[in-house]
């Protein structure tokens, strides 16, 4: 009697990360579900306009501080923003706007916002120490790596500053977005050796500065938490389990008409009116 072997079955290629940002970290503690449609599906959505403007701002700022201190004027700074708006336009964005006059209402309104950061601070009594810093450290068994946006420093210490360019959310909301900040200050702490003192996120639609100060002990908790974050992602990964979190930011979130909460809130609905 002939036998047949049994077919060999191709083993599933678990996917894995190789590397962990402080933004993707974030986006996993916020939702699960967000971080696999950005870091393990990598699925393209349309740029949304407050992100062009938040990607030409902080270039526009970077170059700024390239200038010596007098130069370091809100003029220069709409003139730089126009720059990197050119820069960025055709290979980053070529399809945002449909007509040339939604261009021009949004970098008009784009420049209201920039202008927004002269009231929070004096560019030119200020030296940066790092600018849009590429940084890429190993902590433990994880690879972190993200851009810095600014880093400064101060009578008492080090200062790390985010930009942000959107809305400054109510107070009980931005604690959330410091994480991302705490993982920045323990990477500069094992790199430099030094221990930032504070943490400011800059706001420039309001505007609304955010600041709190870090020592040591939270900078080791954070260090703590994002290991066991990065056991929890590796386990969603071998799993294929990312659940949902549904919350306020999910008004936000371009990822509505993929993700499962919103669909098993539709469901009900498309059943009655096929009834």
């Amino acid at each position: 009697m002939n036998s047949t072997a049994p077919t060999p079955v191709e083993p599933i290629e678990t996917p894995t990360l190789e590397t962990l940002s402080p933004s993707r970290a974030s986006d996993f503690k916020v939702c699960p579900q967000l971080f696999k449609f950005k870091a393990i599906d990598k699925i393209e959505v349309p740029p949304p306009v407050y992100q062009a403007r938040g990607t030409t701002a902080h270039l526009a700022l970077q170059w700024l501080f390239d200038l010596e201190a007098p130069k370091r004027t809100p003029e220069t700074l709409y003139q730089l923003f126009r720059q990197a708006w050119a820069e960025l336009r055709q290979d980053e964005y070529p399809d945002l706007f449909e007509n040339t006059e939604q261009e021009r209402a949004w970098g008009i309104e784009s420049l209201d916002v920039l202008a927004n950061y002269f009231l929070i601070e004096d560019p030119t009594q200020l030296e940066p120490l790092d600018r849009e810093l590429d940084m890429t450290e190993e902590l433990g068994d994880i690879t972190i790596r993200g851009i810095l946006d600014r880093m400064e420093e101060e009578d008492d210490g080090l200062v790390i500053t985010d930009y942000k360019t959107g809305k400054a959310p109510p107070e009980r909301y931005a604690i959330p977005a410091f994480f991302a900040l705490k993982i920045y200050a323990v990477l500069i702490r094992k790199r430099t050796g030094r221990t930032p003192v504070r943490l400011k996120l800059m706001c420039l639609n309001g505007p609304t500065v955010y600041e709190i100060p870090v020592n040591d002990a939270q900078l080791d908790a954070t260090q703590r938490k994002l290991e066991a974050l990065w056991t929890a992602i590796n386990r969603a990964i071998t799993n294929n389990d990312f659940p949902t979190r549904p919350g306020k930011l999910c008004g936000w979130c371009q990822y509505q008409d993929r993700c499962p909460a919103f669909a098993e809130e539709q469901e009900p609905n498309a059943t009655a009116i096929a009834s």
